[in-house]
């Protein structure tokens, strides 16, 4: 069994289902297995993998998704998914709640708040942590956020699959203000603006038909 480090939450939790359904039918390929999905009572979905190329199977989603693991080694990276953010810092499910100090997120000045406005992240976004005393964001992680930044903008949602988001797009008439939608979870998603997209002005004309919560970098 895999349990994947992502989330299956909200309005559109059926719609994530049949999406994880088909997204681990093109992960697994032509491996000889068969699967079951299970969403546990935390929202995290339970993958059972039998047939010849199990083992195969299992790592391949662990790859693709991250996995909950019932310990933690000092030194070791892991994925949570981000539950909130306080004056302390933030807060990622793993299984267990993993707390980030403000000061070992390395994400530049300002309180944990400021930092995930600048961001531009949303509740439930899958984020790399190391273990530690205390835990720290990932180097990996933090890499990607800079990106993030030093690139084009973006729109960040959650509560609505790929499929679902571009369609909203489409309908918003702003097709042509999108180079690409960037998987970060089951129900998160970065939407990759062109260069002369105006990110808030994307935030506003979409946002009224999704349900979900929506960000953009400051």
């Amino acid at each position: 069994m895999v349990i994947l480090a992502v989330k299956v939450y909200g309005d559109a939790r059926d719609d994530a289902v049949r999406s994880l359904h088909g997204l681990i039918d093109n992960d697994l390929g032509d491996l000889v297995v068969t699967y079951d999905i299970g969403i546990r009572h935390d929202g995290f979905p339970s993958i059972t993998i039998e047939g010849e190329d199990a083992v195969v199977a299992r790592n391949v989603l662990r790859e693709r998704w991250g996995e909950i693991s019932e310990s933690f080694e000092a030194g070791e990276t892991y994925r949570g998914t981000l539950t909130a953010w306080t004056d302390d810092g933030f807060v990622l499910d793993a299984g267990d709640d993993i707390e980030i100090p403000g000061d070992h997120l390395g994400l530049g000045q300002g309180t944990p708040e400021q930092v995930a406005t600048r961001f531009g992240l949303v509740h439930h976004m899958p984020l790399r942590f190391t273990y530690s005393d205390p835990p720290a964001l990932a180097d990996v992680e933090r890499d990607r956020l800079f990106d993030w930044q030093r690139g084009p903008g973006r729109v960040n949602a959650n509560t609505v699959t790929r499929s679902q988001l571009r369609a909203t797009i489409n309908r918003a008439g702003h097709a042509d203000d999108v180079v690409r939608i960037d998987r970060i979870g089951l129900l998160e998603h970065s939407v990759v603006c062109t260069d002369d997209t105006d990110p808030p002005g994307l935030l506003a004309s979409i946002g009224r038909f999704l349900p979900g919560e929506l960000a953009c970098m400051q």
